[in-house]
């Protein structure tokens, strides 16, 4: 590899880690969060543990798979079951498009937080705000440098507020091990949020987009999985800890109109909210980046004619999510509705893959194959168990 080969890879490899880690990271999981670190204590460290072993055994298995084919995950599909693929690229933009409305709306959250703005204000400036990145005439470039930007400040920030909310760190560390509770739904919700949907699949395509692929490609995509794991890690972990220390000092998240707000603000008062208003719109900008992305790079495989307008569906993605938030507000059932089919996106890709990787001379090792089953199959059961829950009380509602 020449240096100009070498830059690239380093970019790339940096890029698409970014992606998937800042897309990982959205409102929803700022929220979980605190939510669930309320109402577990300590003990929420196993479920964040749980997530973690998860996504590495996921994003490997899928990133290796994709990246040696040299093709997206719903062409991959496609060739171990016809249909499949086309599935596939339905439930991700179908998940995609539904929760990017709650991440508009996070974005304007985060701006009503950060700078005083109503929040459909916010929210439409957020979106004209990816809408303009989208346009430039290198898109990709940009998109990687503002991930990479805005996950740093996440990290810088939620470092501050963690150090600042004096979180009992040994009491941590033992309960994320030896938990005095597990709580199945905390696991289910925050797996989701974080390796279910579009997510899993955000980096490998970056990659595919940026000319990896074959052997040399499969290292490549090793090394960018890992990178973003960790930084999806960290944040995971220093968002947890902030919480912790402030529900430990005597704060109560249990009534709090937002309990991520009032983590920030139990740590550092009013320049906390604002900490956390820059926190949420970085979360939430990046995420309708990465589900925009993402998203359409599953669709445009569909049908010929449609990679040479892959520019103009990701502004009508865009659009179309902050047009419905600004039209209806937060849409509650289509939100639950896309959460359970969410659950099963994980499990079916992950299996599609496992399956194809066996058919391909760059197989996955055994020990991660052996894992990812495993994966597969408790998501699988989980995912069919949240939909059987969900869906009565969505028509029932």
């Amino acid at each position: 590899m020449n240096a100009d080969e070498s830059r690239v890879g380093r970019s790339a490899l940096v890029g698409a880690a970014f992606l998937m880690a800042t897309s990982a990271i959205g409102p929803g999981f700022l929220t979980q969060t605190a939510v669930f670190t309320g109402q577990l204590g300590a003990s929420f460290g196993f479920a964040i543990l749980a997530s973690i072993v998860i996504d590495l055994v996921a994003q490997l298995a899928i990133w290796r798979t994709v990246v040696g084919a040299g093709r997206p995950a719903q062409d991959v599909a496609n060739s171990v079951a016809p249909g499949l693929g086309t599935a596939l690229a339905l439930l991700v933009a179908l998940g995609g498009l539904a929760f990017n409305i709650g991440n508009v709306a996070g974005a304007g959250l985060g701006l009503e937080a950060l700078l005083g703005l109503d929040v459909r204000w916010g929210a439409a400036l957020s979106a004209a705000f990816a809408i303009l990145l989208f346009l430039s005439r290198e898109a990709g470039r940009a998109m990687d440098r503002v991930a990479q930007a805005l996950g740093t400040v996440m990290l810088a920030l939620m470092s501050w507020v963690a150090f600042a909310s004096r979180p009992p760190v040994g009491d941590a560390l033992v309960r994320t091990v030896l938990p005095e509770r597990i709580d199945p739904l905390a696991i289910v919700t925050i797996v989701g949020g974080t390796v279910g949907g579009y997510i899993t699949f955000a980096g490998a395509h970056r990659l595919l987009d940026s000319g990896a692929r074959g052997e040399s490609g499969v290292a490549l995509a090793t090394r960018s999985a890992m990178l973003g794991i960790g930084v999806a890690s960290a944040m995971r972990g220093l968002l947890f800890l902030a919480a912790l220390g402030v529900v430990v000092g005597g704060v109560s998240l249990a009534g709090a109109a937002n309990p991520a707000a009032a983590v920030f603000e139990g740590a550092a008062g009013a320049t906390g909210r604002r900490l956390f208003g820059l926190v949420m719109w970085s979360a939430a900008i990046t995420s309708v980046v990465g589900s925009a992305y993402t998203s359409v790079s599953f669709l445009r495989t569909l049908r010929p004619g449609l990679d040479d307008a892959r520019r103009p569906m990701l502004l009508a993605f865009v659009a179309l999510s902050t047009a419905v938030f600004l039209a209806v507000g937060k849409p509650v059932k289509v939100l639950v509705l896309a959460g359970a089919l969410n659950g099963l996106i994980l499990p079916l890709g992950l299996a599609a893959m496992l399956v194809a990787s066996r058919r391909s001379a760059l197989s996955l090792p055994r020990t991660l194959e052996v894992l990812a089953w495993l994966v597969t199959l408790a998501m699988g059961a989980m995912g069919c168990f949240t939909l059987a829950t969900e869906l009565p009380k969505l028509f029932a509602s």
